[in-house]
């Protein structure tokens, strides 16, 4: 039932919510093809930021209470901090997306094989997604913990070893480096982003209706796991979940026990 809904939410939803994006209008969601070498023609001015916001969706506009685009993020400017901005925003919407997805995985479907060497199997779908990482061995929270790290450093220091420029330096946000490195100096592993290259004769304006389309639904999938949360956490709280949600007394945001 949760799997349903949610896929009708996303359907019906989608286009309520619309991406800004990064760069003049010519190059606005385009991949960088520059060196560290900050250049202000591939970094979007505030400007440009305001208009591009009112192009693609013209009931939001542009959307900045805090006005964190003057907070010039690391003394680097105003590029830099909607670099920073923008990649944050594409990076928290994916991670939204994968964790929905997964929410209503885990609330439908068991998973059939053991979960660990001594032939434990998974929690049961009985309980709560939030209930079932609970019950999940110390060692596989931290293999997942881990593995999300070396991601994260990799994404962040991989600019220093590759061509591609950093997002706060004049690259694209949202653009995670290739592990090409990685394959010639350890062993084999596919990239994140596009792994068998079905995207190489993909136009640029397909490529960029994509991504703006991602971001859709990374600030969608935002609001959704989060009302999945909120369900769970405090009843009644999400009128349209409350006669599925399950009850969690829990602490969501601690990742392994309570006051962690």
């Amino acid at each position: 039932m949760k799997f349903l809904l949610s896929s009708l939410l996303l359907a019906t939803s989608a286009n309520a919510f619309a991406p800004t994006t990064q760069g003049v209008k010519p190059v606005s969601l385009r991949m960088s093809e520059i060196g560290e070498t900050p250049a202000a023609t591939e970094s979007s001015s505030i400007d440009d930021l305001k208009a591009l916001a009112t192009d693609l969706n013209p009931i939001v506009n542009y959307f900045d209470p805090l006005n964190l685009v003057d907070a010039d993020f690391y003394n680097m400017g105003t590029d830099a901090t909607i670099g920073f901005l923008r990649h944050a925003e594409i990076k928290h919407g994916r991670v939204a997306m994968a964790a929905f997805v997964g929410y209503c995985v885990q609330s439908n479907w068991h998973w059939p094989w053991k979960m660990t060497t001594a032939g434990d199997s998974f929690p049961s779908i009985d309980l709560s997604p939030e209930q079932q990482w609970d019950a999940i061995p110390a060692n596989a929270k931290w293999q997942i913990l881990l593995v999300i790290a070396g991601l994260e450093i990799w994404g962040e220091a991989a600019s220093r070893v590759t061509d591609d420029a950093h997002y706060m330096k004049g690259g694209q946000p949202g653009k995670y480096p290739t592990f090409q490195l990685f394959r010639d100096q350890v062993h084999f592993v596919l990239d994140l982003y596009d792994p068998f290259g079905f995207s190489k004769k993909m136009t640029q304006e397909k490529k960029d209706k994509r991504l703006a389309m991602e971001i859709n639904n990374g600030r969608l999938a935002m609001l959704g796991i989060f009302g999945f949360l909120s369900a769970d956490t405090i009843e009644g709280s999400v009128p349209l979940l409350k006669n599925i949600a399950i009850p969690y007394d829990g602490q969501v945001m601690s990742p392994f026990e309570a006051g962690y």
